[in-house]
């Protein structure tokens, strides 16, 4: 059992989880991820390290399903079954130059522990957080220590430039010479927004998120299409060559099981709502 020692909401439906879990916090690297299972009947879910202190590991997450509802319904001293990790390849860090992080929504956790490690090597970051408004920002003082300058946009206005991250990103290629972009979001913001990049073949990564089961590339659920080949999200990723990602196909395969996960997330609320009197937890 891991431990939970610091949680809470941090915007509009997104969490900030810390777990005691020193076997990741010693190893985990910028752009890796653990397997969270609540219980020993709990699904198991992917989710991004977003930041590490000593022994302790932060998720970021949004309550959207149900295992998600039911992790922001814990509190500190509870515990979760398990916390396998660090998953994945690490980002590819190394000098660069001037490199630019793009976080759309709950994303934008990703990026401190990246725009820190590429400072570290030398590079100069620019950092740009996106949201649909401004109650549903994150993280903008972690990133501003982060990175050398950043820079907010809200689709409504709310706060910051009124438009999208891809459109912040535009300006600042035409600024001045950018030599590597992240991007993480939503997939259809990473579509959207790599194509900005695509022009002037600007190196820029993913981090794609898709059904995951196992996280050791044994089940093959995490298919993604990335140059024409078939590759494993939790081992070959969970970053790739944005330019080379089939996100059509990566967005259809996130649809598949959307009627088995309202039906589950229904029939927790209902569950919870019975334990509660009539209250959601």
């Amino acid at each position: 059992m891991f431990k939970i020692e610091k949680t809470g909401p941090i915007a509009d439906k997104i969490y900030e989880m810390w777990v005691n879990a020193p076997h990741v916090a010693h190893h985990a690297q910028a752009g890796q991820f653990v397997i969270f299972r609540i219980d020993e009947k709990g699904e198991r879910i992917p989710l991004t390290v977003s930041a590490v202190d000593g022994d302790s590991i932060r998720v970021v997450f949004m309550a959207i399903g149900k295992t998600t509802t039911h992790l922001a319904s814990l509190r500190a001293g509870d515990a979760v079954q398990d916390v396998a990790g660090p998953l994945g390849k690490p980002s590819e860090i190394k000098k660069y130059g001037t490199c630019v992080l793009v976080g759309g929504g709950v994303g934008t956790a990703c990026l401190p522990i990246i725009g820190h490690a590429l400072r570290a090597a030398g590079n100069r970051v620019i950092g740009i957080v996106g949201a649909r408004n401004a109650g549903l920002l994150i993280l903008e003082e972690e990133m501003k220590k982060a990175c050398d300058e950043l820079h907010i946009s809200t689709d409504d206005g709310s706060k910051g430039f009124h438009g999208f991250a891809a459109d912040l990103l535009k300006q600042a290629m035409a600024r001045e010479k950018i030599d590597a972009v992240w991007i993480i979001g939503p997939t259809i913001m990473m579509k959207v927004t790599a194509e900005a990049t695509r022009p002037a073949a600007i190196r820029t990564f993913v981090s794609v998120n898709p059904v995951m089961v196992d996280g050791t590339g044994m089940c093959g659920s995490c298919r993604v299409t990335v140059g024409g080949e078939t590759k494993f999200a939790c081992v070959d990723g969970p970053e790739f060559d944005a330019h080379q990602v089939d996100f059509n196909a990566l967005m259809q395969r996130m649809r598949t099981y959307q009627p088995e996960e309202k039906a589950s997330l229904e029939k927790f609320q209902e569950h919870q709502c019975k334990l509660g009197g009539g209250h959601h937890a």
